[in-house]
């Protein structure tokens, strides 16, 4: 091969060697882009654990305004409080998990922020799928499992959800029961003080009925000896006129 020919040949295969690294690079962004979530040397039943999540900005043209979390079974919205974050931004629960958001972050920022836990699951790892909001409306979504690869539309692929490896628990380490919810409480039976066994409260006696005003002291209806009155005063009176007959006959 002649030697012009050579000279051409490999500036050639220069132009398509810089060519392909700058494609590689432009195409590296996303890939590149992560959320994830970090606490060193979280263990199964760990207590108070602080958990340190980041999420990569995708959007050359808005800034971050929101980041939703599902949590992992075995972790509640009540379990979750916030450290620290963005200037601005707060945390909401959620029925699923809760909301960090606040003020939007400048174009090209990265989000993060900083949660404790009041307890980590008996579990191998943890999957904390995230949802991530732009000032434009778009939406990064953080849901990828590992053993899956996106659907055909490009949601989740390339977006894997931020993991969390835990070791195993601490020799008697053992699961915190849920805080005790207060159950209403009822005033106790006071004592019966000739019984001693519970009343529920203090009974009254029922009143005797009133004395019947047509009955006597002795119980004796009124209208009997009106009655025998009556007769006696009815006879007399017959006897009377019966003699005053005779003596008019006579």
């Amino acid at each position: 091969m002649h030697r012009p020919t050579l000279v051409r040949s490999l500036c050639r295969s220069g132009a398509l060697i810089a060519a392909a690294f700058v494609v590689a690079v432009a195409t590296a962004g996303p890939a590149a882009a992560h959320a994830e979530v970090e606490a060193e040397g979280a263990r199964a039943l760990d207590q108070n654990v602080g958990l340190t999540f980041s999420a990569a900005s995708e959007s050359s043209s808005a800034g971050i305004t929101k980041l939703e979390v599902i949590l992992p079974k075995g972790i509640t919205p009540g379990d979750i409080t916030y450290k620290e974050g963005p200037d601005g931004w707060k945390l909401a629960p959620t029925s699923r998990g809760y909301t960090v958001s606040g003020p939007k972050l400048a174009v090209g920022e990265d989000a993060g922020y900083v949660v404790d836990v009041r307890q980590l699951p008996d579990a191998k790892s943890l999957v904390f799928k995230t949802l991530q909001s732009y000032s434009d409306g778009r939406v990064d979504r953080w849901i990828e499992l590992e053993d899956t690869g996106g659907d055909d539309n490009g949601h989740g692929h390339g977006h894997p959800a931020p993991r969390l490896d835990l070791k195993p628990a601490a020799p008697g380490a053992k699961l915190v029961s849920p805080s005790p919810t207060e159950e209403p409480t009822t005033a106790a039976p006071s004592p019966d003080t000739s019984s001693g066994e519970p009343t529920t409260g203090t009974s009254t006696p029922p009143a005797e009925p009133a004395a019947d005003s047509t009955e006597g002291n002795d119980g004796t209806p009124v209208a009997v000896p009106l009655g025998i009155g009556a007769a006696v005063l009815l006879l007399g009176g017959g006897a009377w006129w019966f003699r005053s007959r005779r003596s008019g006959s006579a």
